[in-house]
């Protein structure tokens, strides 16, 4: 795979008129004829296909002449998370967006396919949280949450190839603390869990990550600080 490519090197001594790309349930994905003297051809498949094992099968005078299985399979995992005012480096800079709350989420494709990230959400015991009781976007499928520093704006999604790993940022200030809403600083410590989540395009490959969150005590509902853990 490159990005969302699937390339097909064919052999320089096969005698292949074109190449078939088939999915999982033996429909046809695409055929690419082979110019002479070319040796490589290549299938978008994109972000939004069926996960599962395909066949590659090159083709001559209308018989199949060889067959290869290839998994195309992503498998997102969250890596780490942190909150942008703990870990200034490893946020952004040069924009009109603050950084200091929102947050950063590694993710990484350990599969054999492509998926992309279209949707992150922090849900339970964070300052503004993506559900009711905080910004409400966790059921707006026109909301990703996903903040892109390259256009100062939010995303609609993020491409994450196979056995690559990218960081994503939020864009809806999961840890700014505002009055009566979510968790507010207490003149007493706080502990609490919360849940980060990240829906992938690909069928079955949404995840999630629990992580334990402590609030240190402050008389100002906006003053304490944060340390998270994993679970």
């Amino acid at each position: 795979m490159q990005g969302t490519t699937l390339v097909v090197e064919v052999d320089a001594s096969a005698d292949v008129d074109h190449v078939n790309l088939v999915k999982p349930n033996d429909s046809l994905f695409g055929k690419r004829s082979l110019a002479a003297g070319a040796h490589r051809v290549s299938f978008d498949v994109g972000t939004a296909y069926s996960p599962g094992t395909y066949k590659v099968v090159a083709v001559n005078k209308g018989k199949s002449i060889a067959t290869v299985k290839r998994s195309l399979r992503p498998n997102l995992e969250i890596e780490k998370m942190g909150v942008g005012r703990n870990h200034p480096s490893k946020m952004w800079n040069g924009t009109s967006h603050k950084s200091g709350d929102e947050a950063f989420v590694v993710v990484k494709n350990n599969g054999s396919g492509p998926s992309a990230v279209t949707k992150l959400l922090f849900q339970g015991a964070v300052p503004y949280p993506s559900g009711e009781n905080g910004t409400n976007y966790a059921d707006d499928p026109s909301v990703s949450g996903i903040y892109d520093p390259s256009t100062d704006a939010e995303t609609q999604q993020v491409v994450v190839p196979p056995g690559e790993r990218k960081t994503i940022y939020s864009d809806r200030s999961p840890f700014g603390f505002v009055p009566g809403v979510g968790t507010n600083c207490k003149s007493d410590p706080q502990n609490g869990t919360f849940t980060v989540s990240i829906t992938g395009s690909v069928r079955d490959s949404s995840t999630s990550q629990t992580y334990q969150i402590h609030y240190s005590a402050s008389e100002s509902f906006n003053n304490c600080s944060i340390k998270i853990g994993e679970q």
